[in-house]
Parts: structure tokens; C-alpha cells; sequence
């Protein structure tokens, strides 16, 4: 007898919880959303979905390794003679995050800021930057590689490793840490 199955009849005598077996158990498991499992021959392997945000016309991929987080933003601060593009500084549990508006920086018409915005905040502490996003990230599992970049705005071109396809839409591998170190180098 198994030390599963000892454990599981123990437990009905006593009259407290019944065992499952492991593989009953794992057969009840729901991974959680973004967490796929594939299985390649008899190895079962996870598949995590890449996620994307939209500025305007643009769907951006967040890097895998990157931490980052949407936040409403209540309030903006604006400095004086900031850069086209620049929205200010948002304040973040205490910390000051530079809020971007991505569209603008690749040349489209600057949106009046407002305290309904959604904010893609990439990295935490002194490495933190916000962007104005359209709508949530959304999740992507299913990406087929492009053959070719489309054409970018030359803001971008640098920035952008590789182009995806998902449902229709062009989703784009975003390097969001050197974009904004170039963006923001001659104004520090």
C-alpha cells in the first residue's frame, strides 16, 4: 500500500479530511492566468504568456524580466521646461517616477494629462519609469515570430528587436530601459 494511500484511510477513520492522491491533487491544480503548460512527448513544460500594452497604434511587449505595474495616477507634477513628451513626476508609494507620454515621444500630439490615466510603471526604485498606456496589458501566448519589422517611427527603430503576431495585431519586443535612457539624455 501506498504511504499516500495509508495516510488517506487514516484520515477517513478519524473522520477529519480526506487525502487525495498526488495526482488527483495535481489534476485539481488551476495555474494561475498567463501560466500555461505544454507538453513536448512525454515532458510537460510551462509556457509563460508574454505581455503587451498599446500606445496609439503600437503594441509593445513588456520584457519577461522586468518588473512592472498599472497604476491610476491621481495627480501629476509638472516641471518647468520639461521636454515634449514629459508629463512630470508622479508620486508612487513615496517614491518619484517620471511619467512619460510614449505617443509623444514618437512624435504624435501631446493628450491632456489627467487623473483617469493608466500607468505602465517599468522597474521599481531609482530604475522607475511610467509610461501613459491605452488601455491594460493584455495577455499573449500564442505570438508567431514576424519575418520582418514593420516600419517604426524613428524614435523607435533602435529599440526594437523583433516583431510578433497575435489575432491580426503586431506586437513589438520594446528595449523600454535603453528607449528612455536615450530619450532622456540630453535633459539630466
Amino acid at each position: 500500500m501506498e504511504p499516500s494511500a495509508n495516510l488517506s484511510d487514516a484520515a477517513n477513520r478519524s473522520g477529519s479530511v480526506q487525502w487525495l492522491q498526488p495526482g488527483d491533487a495535481l489534476a485539481c491544480f488551476e495555474p494561475p492566468e498567463g501560466l500555461h503548460q505544454a507538453v513536448a512527448g512525454k515532458v510537460q513544460k510551462e509556457v509563460r504568456a508574454r505581455y503587451g500594452f498599446r500606445v496609439g497604434a503600437l503594441g509593445l511587449l513588456i520584457d519577461p524580466g522586468t518588473g512592472s505595474e498599472v497604476v491610476p495616477v491621481s495627480s501629476v507634477t509638472p516641471l518647468p521646461d520639461a521636454p515634449r513628451g514629459f508629463l512630470g513626476l508622479v508620486n508612487l508609494r513615496g517614491n518619484l517616477v517620471p511619467l512619460y507620454e510614449l505617443h509623444v515621444l514618437l512624435g504624435g500630439d501631446r493628450r491632456q494629462a489627467d487623473a483617469g490615466m493608466m500607468v505602465l510603471v517599468f522597474g521599481q526604485g531609482e530604475q522607475a519609469v511610467g509610461v501613459v498606456i491605452d488601455g491594460y496589458p493584455v495577455a499573449l501566448n500564442q505570438l508567431s515570430q514576424l519575418h520582418s519589422v514593420p516600419q517604426l517611427p524613428d524614435a523607435l527603430q533602435a529599440h526594437v528587436s523583433a516583431g510578433y503576431m497575435q489575432d491580426g495585431v503586431v506586437w513589438l519586443e520594446f528595449d523600454h530601459g535603453a528607449f528612455f535612457d536615450e530619450a532622456c539624455r540630453d535633459y539630466v
